[in-house]
C-alpha cells in the first residue's frame, strides 16, 4: 500500500493547525507512520506462515490462527491510521470552500481563507472530537480482540477440527510486544494532544 497520499494529507494540513495540532501531525508522521512502515509491517508480514501449532491435524493450525487473531495486528493499524487521519480533510475541504467562494464573488469575504474562526473553528472542533473518538475505539476494539495490549509465547486451542487441546506458538513475540506498547503509547499520546488542543480552541 502506498502512504503518499496520507503524507500529502498531513502536510496539508498542517499549515491550518495551531501550535498544538502541528505536534499531533509530526506524532502521527514521524512515531507511527514511519516506524508502521520501516518496522511494524515487517514484524508481522508472516506471522500466517510463522504460526506453529505442534499437530498437523488438516484445518486445525488455520483455524487457531484465526480464533486468537481475528483480525490481522497490522491491518488494524493501517485502517486506524486512515481513520484518524481523514477528519482533517473537513478542515481542508471547509478552507477549500472558502477560497473557492472568494473566487466566485470576486471579493475578499475572510481575513484568512486558513484562519480558525467561525465556521472553520466548529469544523475544527468536530475533526478533533471524531479522531479522539477513532483513537478511543481502536484501542478498546484491540484489547477486546485479542484480550489485552499483550502478544502471548503460547497458546492453547481446543476448537474443531482439532482432534484435542493442542499448543500453538507465536513467532517474535517480545519483539510483536514492544512495537504493540509502543504503538499503543503514541495512541494514547494522540489522544492527550487532540484533547489538549481541543480545550485550547474551547477555552481561547
Amino acid at each position: 500500500m502506498s502512504w503518499g497520499f496520507l503524507r500529502d494529507l498531513l502536510s496539508g494540513v498542517n499549515k491550518y493547525s495551531t501550535g498544538i495540532g502541528r505536534i499531533w501531525v509530526a506524532v502521527v508522521f514521524i512515531f507511527r507512520l514511519l516506524v508502521y512502515i520501516a518496522a511494524a509491517e515487517n514484524i508481522w508480514k508472516y506471522e500466517h506462515d510463522e504460526f506453529e501449532c505442534n499437530i498437523k491435524q488438516p484445518g486445525c493450525e488455520n483455524v487457531c490462527f484465526d480464533h486468537f487473531f481475528p483480525v490481522s495486528h497490522i491491518r488494524l493499524w493501517a485502517l486506524q491510521l486512515i481513520m484518524v487521519s481523514t477528519p482533517s480533510l473537513l478542515v481542508v475541504f471547509h478552507v477549500a470552500y472558502r477560497e473557492n467562494r472568494e473566487k466566485r464573488h470576486n471579493q475578499k469575504l475572510y481575513k484568512s481563507p486558513g484562519e480558525i474562526d467561525g465556521g472553520l473553528l466548529c469544523t475544527y472542533l468536530i475533526s478533533l472530537i471524531l479522531k479522539t473518538g477513532f483513537e478511543i475505539v481502536f484501542l478498546v476494539l484491540f484489547y477486546k480482540l485479542y484480550n489485552g495490549f499483550k502478544v502471548p509465547r503460547l497458546v492453547k486451542c481446543d476448537i474443531r477440527p482439532c482432534p484435542n487441546t493442542v499448543d500453538c506458538y507465536i513467532s517474535k513475540p517480545t519483539e510483536k510486544m514492544i512495537f504493540l506498547y509502543f504503538l499503543v503509547a503514541t495512541s494514547c499520546l494522540c489522544i492527550v494532544l487532540n484533547l489538549s488542543e481541543l480545550s485550547y480552541l474551547v477555552f481561547r
